[in-house]
Formats: structure tokens, C-alpha cells, sequence
């Protein structure tokens, strides 16, 4: 899993959210990072990602999607996430470039910031959530996801 394969950033808080995301991102053929909100690993914590996106992949199977679990500094969510499992963490503490080597180690790849994204919430609020997320999966191609460096 490489940097240039995350595309379309979009944070969920739950699964409508997910599902909406997940549902156009099949439709359109595109492929989305589903990102959690900021510092849910402290708050909901990894089981909680982890199933909502198991979930979201057996209602959508067909979506092409990862998730991404925001960590904020805390070294100690970020470990518990990749002991859980979780594929990619964003994480910005003093310790990033040993979390970044055991990620590494795991097959699982370390943000150190939070891609801009479309927020699922504030869209939703605004409008039709499934509207929002069509104009920015059909604004972004897939190298114009506005990913941060590693």
C-alpha cells in the first residue's frame, strides 16, 4: 500500500455515512479513502473503525475503499490500532518514526496529517450527502487526492 493509492478522502462518523460514501464510490467506479473523525482512536477507539468498515465492505462489495483511523499524538492508540489490525493510521506524535517502522512491519502505512476532505457531516447537513460526495469523487481524479507527505 503506497501513498499515491489513497484517493478521494472522505470523513465518516458512522455507518451512513460509510454506506453513502461506499455506495456512490461503487456507482462512479472510484476509488475512496473513508477516514475517520479526528482523534477517534482515543474516542471510539480501533474495534469500533475496524467494524464499520468490515461492515461497510460486506454491504458494498464491489466498493473499492480503505479506511483510515485518525490517532492524533497518541502513541498508545496508534500501536493498539495496528494490533487491532487497522491498515492506516494517521498519527503526528514524537514518536512517528517508530510507529512508522512497526506499521511497516505489519503492512500497514502511517499518515503523519489528515488528508483535506470532504466532511460527511457538514455535507449532510448542507444537502444530500450522496450529491456531495458525487461532485468531489467526480472533481478528484485519483493523484489529486491532496495526500500528505509521509
Amino acid at each position: 500500500m503506497q501513498m499515491d493509492e489513497i484517493s478521494n478522502p472522505i470523513t465518516v462518523y458512522g455507518p451512513v455515512h460509510a454506506d453513502a460514501a461506499a455506495s456512490v464510490a461503487r456507482e462512479m467506479g472510484t476509488p475512496l479513502l473513508l477516514l475517520s473523525a479526528a482523534g477517534a482512536a482515543a474516542s471510539m477507539g480501533p474495534a469500533w473503525f475496524l467494524a464499520l468498515i468490515r461492515q461497510t465492505q460486506e454491504r458494498f462489495p464491489e466498493a473499492d475503499f480503505q479506511g483510515a483511523l485518525d490517532c492524533e499524538a497518541y502513541a498508545g492508540y496508534a500501536l493498539a490500532a495496528l494490533r487491532q489490525g487497522v491498515k492506516i493510521i494517521i498519527y503526528n506524535g514524537p514518536a512517528f518514526d517508530a510507529i512508522a517502522d512497526i506499521a511497516s512491519q505489519t503492512g500497514a502505512l502511517v499518515l503523519r496529517a489528515r488528508p483535506e476532505s470532504l466532511d460527511a457531516r457538514v455535507a449532510e447537513a448542507s444537502g444530500s450527502l450522496e450529491d456531495a460526495i458525487r461532485k468531489t469523487l467526480s472533481s478528484r481524479g485519483p493523484s489529486e487526492s491532496g495526500t500528505p507527505e509521509k
